[in-house]
């Protein structure tokens, strides 16, 4: 390691243009925060422009940059367009954060194609169709991370409730993460992702309201509580920084000791 290497400043984003997806509230909107605090031009997309302006007023208001676009990650058009208006704004882009999803809780007896195809469109093809757009950008620069939000649901089989579109698209995100890293590490675009626990967020607001099941989260997750938004923050930084500089291609479970039992 070079001796020169001063972790605290290897932390800093400063000077780089970030694009959250799903930016308008929960895990998004508190790592579009934790990324304009580290020094990042943060470009905050979601299909709800009032909630990305939302996010995007609370980071002016402490004297970060920030800026909002609308966009379905669903719709390639939308996509391709929104990431070239990030990219005109600075002139580069050098992170992205996959992080819109959905879930339908439903038995996957009962689950209907549409619904299916519905989950599969957003948690998995808009997640590929931000990758690839951004991607092109990234390469022209020779530089780029990209953070793709897994699932401790993609990496093992749940059991509490039937999620069972959620869960497979969630495992496809760890694989997608492991082949564009692969494919992209010549151009130096680190590729990773995150493995979430339960988060207190308004994604799992129907959850919350069973108290029993919220107890045996609980119970299952060694650490005993479920995470807020801003403990995946830290994560997130890292993976986006160079102290990761050497990390691609790898899902970094954040869940309180879930997977380890």
């Amino acid at each position: 390691m070079n001796a020169g290497f001063n972790p605290l400043q290897a932390f800093s984003l400063q000077g780089q243009t970030a694009v959250v997806t799903g930016g308008g509230n929960g895990i998004g909107k508190a790592v579009a925060i934790g990324l304009a605090r580290s020094g990042a031009h943060v470009v905050v997309m979601d299909h709800e422009f009032s909630s990305a302006q939302s996010v995007v007023s609370e980071i002016v208001k402490e004297g970060l940059s920030a800026s909002a676009i609308c966009v379905d990650v669903k719709d390639e058009a939308q996509v391709d367009h929104a990431m070239k208006q990030a990219y005109e704004q600075h002139q580069r882009l050098d992170i992205l954060i996959n992080n819109a999803g959905i879930a339908i809780r439903k038995p996957s007896i009962e689950l209907a194609l549409a619904d299916w195809n519905r989950v599969l469109e957003v948690n998995l093809t808009g997640v590929f169709l931000c990758a690839r757009s951004a991607a092109r950008f990234m390469i022209a620069q020779g530089s780029g991370a990209i953070v793709n939000t897994a699932s401790i649901m993609g990496l093992s089989g749940g059991g509490l409730y039937p999620n069972i579109s959620y869960q497979s698209t969630k495992g496809a995100i760890v694989n997608l993460t492991r082949a564009l890293a692969v494919e992209w590490a010549p151009h130096q675009i680190r590729v990773n992702a995150i493995a979430p626990t339960w988060v207190e967020t308004d994604f799992i607001k129907s959850l919350m309201a069973q108290p029993d099941l919220i107890e045996k989260i609980k119970g299952i997750t060694p650490l005993g509580r479920l995470a807020k938004p801003e403990d995946i923050v830290g994560a997130v930084v890292f993976l986006c920084s160079p102290c990761s500089s050497m990390v691609t291609g790898h899902t970094l479970a954040v869940d309180g000791g879930f997977l380890a039992q």
